[in-house]
This record gives structure tokens, sequence and C-alpha cells, in this order.
């Protein structure tokens, strides 16, 4: 091989849409990328971390807004927790009375 030639660089390989929606699905559901890049026959993780990151910041106004949805479904769940104590203590102190 001449000093000016240089080998030829292997071609890029384009994934469907679909495969990366799989994967990033799979790494969401707590696979590891190593796994999940074995299974589906991608050759770094490197791909699978910039997908994820891609996917999430796409969503990440939607997944904000359900994130503070949750905060706020889980105080209301602890309120009504509390409240749900308290009755039943009195519900337990009026029962004695009688």
């Amino acid at each position: 091989m001449k000093a000016d030639q240089h080998p030829p660089k292997p071609q890029r390989r384009v994934y469907p849409d679909e495969l990366k929606q799989e994967a990033v699905q799979m790494l969401l559901d707590g696979h590891s990328a190593p796994s999940v890049a074995r299974n589906l026959g991608i050759r770094h993780t490197s791909l699978l971390y910039r997908w994820k990151a891609e996917a999430l910041g796409q969503q990440g106004q939607v997944a904000s807004t359900l994130e503070a949805r949750v905060r706020q479904l889980e105080e209301h769940l602890r309120r009504t927790e509390r409240e749900r104590d308290i009755l039943k203590k009195a519900l337990a102190i009026f029962s004695q009375a009688t």
C-alpha cells in the first residue's frame, strides 16, 4: 500500500427507527446496554446511549409534565392516607365509648 493511500473506511450501518425505539425501550426496562447490543446485533453500546438521550430529549417536555403530575398525585395520596388514619383513630375512640 502506498503512503498516500488510506485503507477504505468501513460502511456506516444505518439502523431502522423501530430497532432504535426497541433498544431504547429495553434500556428503560432495565436491561443492560451490553446485553441489548448483543441481542439486537448492535456493535457499540455508545449508540444505545446516544439513542436513549435523543429519545429522552424528544420526550423531555412530556416527561417533565408527567413527573409533575405524578408528584402532585403522590402528595394527594399522602394527604388522603393521613385523613384515613385520622378517621380510623376517631372510629376506634368512638366505638370504645359505647
